[in-house]
């Protein structure tokens, strides 16, 4: 599948999903909590941070008219070929950029759209990427993606 192909394959199939979530039609997983109930889960993220780069992509998808994906977990055995998969099942892939990073591969991975080709283009993502190893090599995963957004956004071409 080429870079920004579509696809309406989900990345989680409904059934492996725990009770009480959903994919959305956008296709972000959506689960409840159940209040008094502690959280389980390992979280890898600050709520701080997570909101960090909430506002960096709102910011940049907004100044540039694409919307910004990231993602960090594993890409797999071939990260490209992971980040290849992934990228189609993001929303709005056609008008999107992906910033997939797989830390224990120490791998970045950007993919773009058809759709902003001509302004999301080889220079842009390469820019990302060096901003973001960056960071990671300090350890700074949020603020890798945080500064490759930022910089990517900065050069992408006004619509």
């Amino acid at each position: 599948m080429a870079s920004g192909d579509h696809s309406t394959a989900l990345a989680v199939a409904p059934e492996d999903l725990p009770v009480g979530s959903v994919v959305t039609s956008s296709g972000r997983v959506s689960g409840v909590h159940r209040i008094g109930e502690p959280f389980t889960d390992d979280l890898p993220f600050e709520t701080m941070d997570l909101v960090a780069l909430d506002v960096a992509m709102t910011e940049a998808t907004r100044a540039t008219k694409v919307r910004f994906n990231a993602y960090v977990g594993d890409l797999g055995s071939d990260p490209a070929a992971g980040a290849d998969a992934l990228f189609p099942t993001t929303p709005e892939a056609e008008r999107s950029v992906l910033i997939a990073v797989s830390p224990n591969q120490r791998t970045v991975e950007v993919r773009s759209g058809r759709a902003i080709a001509d302004r999301v283009t080889d220079r842009v993502t390469q820019l990302g990427a060096t901003a973001a190893v960056a960071s990671f090599s300090e350890g700074n995963l949020i603020d890798g993606l945080i500064s490759a957004i930022r910089v990517m956004a900065a050069a992408i071409s006004a619509p």
